[in-house]
């Protein structure tokens, strides 16, 4: 039986394939294990920046693995949830690669990644309610923060897909490229891999947990993350770097 994750690295990023291209990459209890322990991986390793979430075979992710749901099978990790990081995240980006369908728990997956590069074949909904269910892994609660709640309940209440570029078009996604999104994905991840690894955690926690913080503690909220950044190595580094004119030479302290 062929690996229903495979991972490999590329120069400092970590990607994460979702391998089951004859089922369009419906997600299994196994894959979402899986996809968790390899963020594990991104987070444990210094020499690791970012990390890459796509699909073989010219599909993201279908959503849940619907024989497997039958069986009475939640394609699940007890800390992630859904897909590994639908209810957890790493420290460290991951920037979804999505290609044909993003449907289901799928876009849900697509949602909990931290940017989305798209092809222009890319489709995304959460066409739960067709099947009686809910977009319960996260989906009915990301889209009314991107997006107006009138286009968010239309999602969730018709089940209705829409394309990349409509995606893109209301902010859902960030690019759209005409060739395969592993390309473009590879290229952004590359622009961040070469900032400070702490400051772009550190950024990426602080874009992501201010949600629900008091307008007037923002700035006690917030210095936890930001302190530590810049009493470290890589923040003297970034400064002499810019005044000697070259590349800095991150250190991850």
């Amino acid at each position: 039986m062929e690996d229903e994750v495979l991972v490999a690295e590329r120069g400092g990023v970590l990607e994460v394939t979702i391998n089951r291209p004859g089922q369009r990459n419906a997600m299994t209890r196994a894959a979402a294990q899986a996809i968790g322990a390899a963020m594990d991986v991104l987070d444990a390793r210094d020499d690791l920046r970012c990390a890459i979430l796509t699909g073989a075979g010219g599909s993201f992710c279908s959503g849940m693995d619907l024989k497997g749901f039958l069986r009475g099978e939640l394609p699940v990790d007890e800390r992630g949830g859904f897909g590994g990081i639908c209810t957890w995240t790493p420290k460290k980006p991951i920037i979804a690669a999505v290609d044909g369908p993003a449907f289901a728990g799928g876009f849900e997956l697509a949602l909990a990644c931290d940017l989305i590069v798209a092809s222009a074949d890319a489709r995304f909904g959460i066409p739960e309610v067709k099947r009686g269910l809910v977009a319960g892994g996260g989906g009915v609660v990301q889209l009314p923060r991107l997006l107006p709640r009138a286009l968010a309940m239309e999602l969730a209440l018709t089940g209705d897909p829409i394309g990349a570029a409509r995606a893109l078009e209301l902010g859902v996604i960030n690019r759209v490229t005409e060739g395969p999104a592993i390309e473009a994905a590879r290229e952004l991840a590359q622009v961040i891999a070469a900032n400070g690894p702490l400051a772009v955690a550190a950024s990426k926690g602080i874009v992501r947990d201010s949600w629900l913080w008091p307008l007037d503690d923002l700035s006690a909220y917030q210095n936890p993350y930001v302190a530590p950044v810049f009493a470290s190595e890589d923040a003297r580094e970034g400064a002499r770097a810019f005044a000697e004119k070259r590349a800095p030479e991150w250190k991850g302290r």
